[in-house]
Formats: C-alpha cells, sequence, structure tokens
C-alpha cells in the first residue's frame, strides 16, 4: 500500500496572525506551491532525508557553509521525527489502537522557506494525513475541528517554536477560510469558529516573495505576544482592529467588493507597520510593498513576513508587477487559489 498525500501553501488575506491573540482571519490555501509525502508499508520504520533539504554530504567545508548560511539547519526530518512522535503518543493518550505495520516515509516541498507561506505546517499536516490513513483513522475519531490544535502541539511541544492556529486550521480544511478565534469561543468550547469561504468569490491576487529568508515566524511575534500577554493597550486594541477588518472583509469577498476589500488590505498592512514598526517589518518587506503600491495595487503579508499578497486589475497590471518585482531580486506570482471545498 503507497499513501500519497499534500497539503498546499497559504496566504492570510486579512486579520491579526491569530498566534494567541484571540482575533479573526481569513486564509487560503493555493495550489502554486505544496508539500508531499509519500508513506509505505516497509520491514522496519524509516524516514529518509530530502537529498537537497537534509543534505548531509557536502565536497568540502565551503559547500556545508554555503548551504548552512542560505538554508540554516531546519530541513524537513526534525518535523516528520516530531510529528511521527506527537502522533504515537496522542493515539496513546486518546486510546486509539495502531497497527503494528512499520512503514518508509519520504517527503518533498516546492514552498519556499521561512518567507511565512505555511511552509514547515505544511510538511506537517501532510504528514498528519498520510499517518491517518495509513491507520485508517477518520474524522469521527480525531475531529477536524481538533485537528488543527494536534498540528499546532507538535511545532510549540515538541519544536519549540511559536505559532499559531491560522495556518494548520487551512492545513486541516483548505480552500478559503474565516476564522474567529475569539476569546469567548476558544475558552467554551476549546477551538475557533471555522467558515468557508467560496474561493471564486477572490479578486485576482498575486503573491511576491523574497529570495533571503526572514526566519521562523516566533521570532517576528514574540515582542507584540510579550507585550499583548502584559496586558499592553495599544496591542489590545490594535488585535481588535484586525478582528474587524476580517470580518468587514468576509462580508466584502461574499458581495465581490473588491474595493472596500481592496482598501481593509490596505489598512491591514498599515495597522501592522504601525505596530511593529520599520526594524521588524524589514527593508524587502517595505520594499515589496512600495513596489505593490507604485502600481496601484493594495498589498499586505501572507503571513510573518517574507511574502507579500495582493491584488490586481488587468493583465497589463500583473505584468507590471512582475517585472518590477523580477528587476529588484523578487520573484512574483498569480495566486492558484484551492478550490477543493468551494459550494454554491
Amino acid at each position: 500500500m503507497i499513501i500519497d498525500t499534500k497539503s498546499y501553501a497559504r496566504i492570510g488575506l486579512m486579520g491579526n496572525p491569530s498566534d494567541g491573540f484571540y482575533g479573526k482571519t481569513i486564509s487560503c490555501a493555493i495550489r502554486n506551491f505544496r508539500a508531499e509525502v509519500t508513506l509505505w508499508e516497509s520491514p522496519t520504520l524509516q524516514i529518509i532525508p530530502h537529498k537537497e533539504f537534509d543534505p548531509m554530504s557536502f565536497s568540502n567545508l565551503g559547500e556545508l557553509y554555503e548551504t548552512a548560511t542560505r538554508d540554516g539547519y531546519y530541513g524537513g526530518l526534525r518535523l516528520l521525527y516530531a510529528t511521527c512522535k506527537k502522533f504515537y503518543e496522542y493515539c496513546l493518550e486518546h486510546n486509539i489502537e495502531l497497527s503494528d505495520s512499520r512503514f518508509t516515509i519520504t517527503y518533498n516541498t516546492n514552498i519556499p522557506r521561512q518567507v511565512g507561506l505555511g511552509g514547515s505546517s505544511a510538511i506537517i499536516g501532510a504528514l498528519t494525513k498520510a499517518l491517518m490513513k495509513f491507520h485508517n483513522i477518520g474524522y469521527d475519531i480525531i475531529p477536524k475541528h481538533l485537528l488543527p490544535h494536534f498540528l499546532l502541539s507538535i511545532e510549540e511541544d515538541e519544536l519549540q517554536i511559536r505559532a499559531g492556529l491560522q495556518d494548520r486550521v487551512i492545513q486541516v480544511y483548505g480552500g478559503t477560510v474565516y476564522m474567529n478565534f475569539s476569546r469567548e469561543l476558544m475558552e467554551r468550547q476549546g477551538y475557533g469558529n471555522y467558515e468557508y469561504i467560496n474561493s471564486q468569490s477572490l479578486p485576482p491576487l498575486f503573491v511576491a516573495y523574497t529570495k533571503h529568508p526572514s526566519g521562523e515566524s516566533g521570532q517576528f511575534h514574540n515582542p507584540i505576544r510579550f507585550r499583548f500577554e502584559q496586558g499592553d493597550q495599544e496591542v489590545i486594541d490594535a488585535m481588535k482592529t484586525f478582528a474587524d477588518y476580517a470580518q468587514k472583509a468576509r462580508d466584502a469577498l461574499l458581495n465581490k467588493d473588491y474595493e472596500t476589500f481592496g482598501e481593509l488590505i490596505e489598512k491591514n498592512f498599515n495597522l501592522r507597520w504601525n505596530l511593529y514598526g520599520d526594524t521588524a517589518i524589514g527593508d524587502d518587506n517595505l520594499e515589496m510593498i512600495k513596489i505593490a503600491r507604485l502600481n496601484g495595487s493594495p498589498a499586505k503579508f501572507c503571513g510573518s513576513g517574507g511574502a507579500i499578497m495582493g491584488m490586481y486589475k488587468t493583465e497589463e497590471q500583473f505584468e507590471s508587477l512582475q517585472k518590477c518585482y523580477r528587476g529588484k531580486g523578487f520573484e512574483c506570482i498569480r495566486v492558484i487559489a484551492d478550490r477543493s471545498y468551494d459550494f454554491g
């Protein structure tokens, strides 16, 4: 039995980062980039390193240096290892019976690394899907609305990566999802409310991203998270405003009111810029936003930084955007939204 599963990259369309701020957000899975896991039964349990992302052999010390400088020390192996460990632990704690069959795991991904497109969560999500299929575990056993919390626990508990639910919800649900993480909901039921928005309601979107990774998202959010937990009123008020933007953006998308949606994109970034400041935002991110605005396109971060998403109206406008970004050393692509869960 061979099992192939995939999870797509995601872009945050509106709202706060959702990393423990009890807010609201809209996120969209995009088919431009994906992580894939292949799993098959084998005599022993094996995790096979990826030749590019988990290199253990180098021609010389200089090549090792260049690889570590470019990619850091964080390949996919630690994500796969932690997912398997946490999956087994979760099943033990919840009396979920597992077969004794062994398997081999391989993975691949083309999601740009550390630019806020959900690359790590996509690998974890794809492997979790594969493990569930291998052991015949469905949503009747691990409920769909609780699975994002399990995915989050892998990074936070096992790998000490500060993260949030937004990426994990979209990895489980796919499509375009409006998420409400209000404190009242989270404390009463332990999870948010997740509502699909038809991806065909989205305007034409682009993603631009840097080829220079910005680091893990927890590093970006930590100072604001600390201020939030300390009751900083500026941060608390900003998170309420982000949530309001997400609510209004949901309504605008449902009505295909793209003028209002574009205005909210601009406001969302401006508020984040004011809250985090130039240093945390970074020169590359500011440059990408500047290029979008000079071309008449509203734009904001996709996630923690390193990639932005924006709207365009015409093919000529997109071609101008792409030319400008590539001229500055960035990449720019049209968004192919995941429509697996469209309705109506």
